[in-house]
């Protein structure tokens, strides 16, 4: 896995042992073992996490309490290659309700032969979030963020 880090994104990439199709299977499918329960900006503990697999879709979680915590919406899905998401999620960890105010995170799928893929992820615009958004690019980008997202994601697809 590699990093790269710009002022406003940050990248990340990691091969994988299966074929495109199913890599980009798995991402939206098994979301919910993908993304940490613990990772939520709500009071309520996480009973489930979901992808909806469509533009106008979104992300988010079902929580303990009944209620359903939106953090993200999907912009594109075009399978096999990409999807892009939303970032709704403040740099106080708040679900922000201001669209002009969240980042993107476009993931795409590159067939490496028949049986390998390289996923790329970028989390960019970063710099929308406002004041305190150079420590939510730290967060996501640090070992308990995407990087753990993917080495989750790799573990399921291998």
């Amino acid at each position: 896995m590699t990093e790269t880090t710009a002022t406003a994104a940050i990248r990340h990439q990691i091969e994988i042992a299966v074929p495109i199709d199913h890599a980009f299977t798995i991402f939206h499918e098994q979301w919910d073992k993908i993304k940490p329960h613990d990772h939520n900006p709500q009071t309520s503990a996480v009973v489930e996490s979901v992808f909806e697999p469509r533009v106008g879709g979104f992300l988010y979680d079902r929580l303990e309490d009944g209620t359903e915590s939106r953090w993200s919406r999907v912009l594109a899905f075009e399978p096999p290659n990409r999807f892009v998401i939303t970032w709704d999620i403040s740099p106080q960890w708040q679900i922000e309700t201001d669209h002009d105010r969240c980042s993107e995170i476009e993931v795409t799928f590159t067939p490496l032969g028949d049986n390998r893929t390289r996923v790329d992820l970028e989390h960019r615009h970063l710099n929308r979030h406002g004041d305190g958004w150079e420590n939510l690019r730290s967060g996501v980008s640090g070992s308990g963020g995407w990087p753990l997202y993917l080495q989750r994601f790799a573990a399921l697809a291998g």
